[in-house]
């Protein structure tokens, strides 16, 4: 018999095209009067649309939001925040922007609103990622989880067809590990399954037709789904191979995910195989890794760590930082195998 124990979290989602234009009802029904809008330099005219439509309810921009969140970037905005006076933090973009109102928010217990425009599903997670002396650290607490997500798909259009890939895969990710977590249950497997199948429909689809609303549609969907799997149990050996490759090598987190991702699960297949099943069946495939592989290289993107700046003579050290605490996965924890699962996805092969 199954034994499970299922917690669902409190956030609300405002789901559709154009659901942008709910902005100002949903900062209202926060009880807030005061948003700091929250993006990447590159996403400054996104912000500006915000502010826009906040009109009065805007405190201002902060647009230095980076990968990994840097401490001292943290450290900045909150500082802003607090001159600003203000009450709520409104994230718009993808993980970058998300994780730094949850780093806000872990400090302040300001409330954030997410308009995610990428697929990285953060927006959904109590998990949050600070990098501070070369190292990420993460956490969960309930504080940084956003109270609203706004999900509008056209706002993912001008997102470019890599990144789109990238960011999906990424989704993919949370689902996959979820489907093996240790504390797995069926309502959250439910969810892994259809979130992979919705980002393997997709993608394909955004690569021959970026402008496709329905299949825009269909990725965040499937991004919202793969978002709530990792926010409601445990990640395993790729979520920390991934964080250890990011936040002390610096690679790009989505890219480093994609690339990963087929590697490890080739790892856990023989542990795992029930997961790797349901998988390979989300992705039309027989093998979990292979389809994973394949769903990236015949859609561009990247399939090995060399082509994303790590350098081999890192890898040894990198081997060594994610043996250094053990953690939940199917397989027990090998520093061989992990060092030749690090080696394949330099390399880029595709798995057996």
């Amino acid at each position: 018999m199954k034994r499970f124990t299922y917690q669902s979290l409190p956030s609300r989602v405002v789901f559709g095209a154009g659901s942008l234009a709910q902005l100002p009802r949903e900062i209202e029904a926060m009880g807030a009067h005061r948003a700091l809008v929250l993006c990447t330099p590159e996403q400054r005219g996104m912000a500006e649309r915000v502010v826009a439509l906040l009109g009065d309810r805007a405190a201002g921009v902060f647009d230095r939001a980076v990968m990994h969140v840097p401490i001292e970037t943290a450290r900045e905005a909150r500082e802003v925040a607090r001159q600003l006076g203000a009450d709520c933090a409104v994230a718009i973009g993808g993980g970058s922007t998300t994780g730094l109102g949850k780093a806000i928010a872990l400090d302040s217990g300001l409330p954030i609103l997410a308009i995610p425009t990428t697929y990285a599903g953060s927006e959904m997670t109590p998990i949050y990622g600070i990098t501070e002396a070369g190292l990420k650290k993460t956490g969960k607490d309930i504080r940084v989880l956003p109270r609203t997500v706004i999900y509008d798909p056209e706002l993912s259009l001008g997102l470019p067809v890599g990144l789109s890939v990238t960011s999906g895969i990424n989704a993919i990710a949370h689902a996959a590990e979820g489907l093996y977590a240790v504390d797995a249950n069926p309502v959250i497997s439910l969810m892994a399954q259809e979130g992979i199948a919705a980002l393997g429909r997709a993608l394909p689809v955004i690569k021959a037709n970026p402008s496709d609303v329905t299949a825009r549609s269909d990725a965040l969907y499937g991004a919202w789904l793969c978002g709530t799997v990792l926010g409601t149990v445990g990640m395993a050996l790729h979520h920390k191979l991934c964080h250890t490759l990011g936040g002390s090598f610096n690679l790009p987190h989505a890219e480093t995910h994609t690339i990963v991702l087929p590697h490890a699960l080739a790892y856990n297949a023989a542990a795992a195989p029930e997961a790797m099943a349901r998988i390979a069946s989300a992705l039309g495939g027989t093998s979990a890794a292979q389809a994973v592989f394949d769903l990236a290289r015949d859609n561009g993107a990247p399939v090995a760590l060399k082509d994303i700046g790590m350098k081999e003579a890192d890898l040894d050290r990198a081997c060594e930082i994610a043996m250094s605490n053990q953690y939940p996965n199917p397989r027990a924890l090998e520093a061989g195998a992990i060092r030749r699962l690090l080696q394949d996805a330099f390399e880029g092969r595709r798995p057996g």
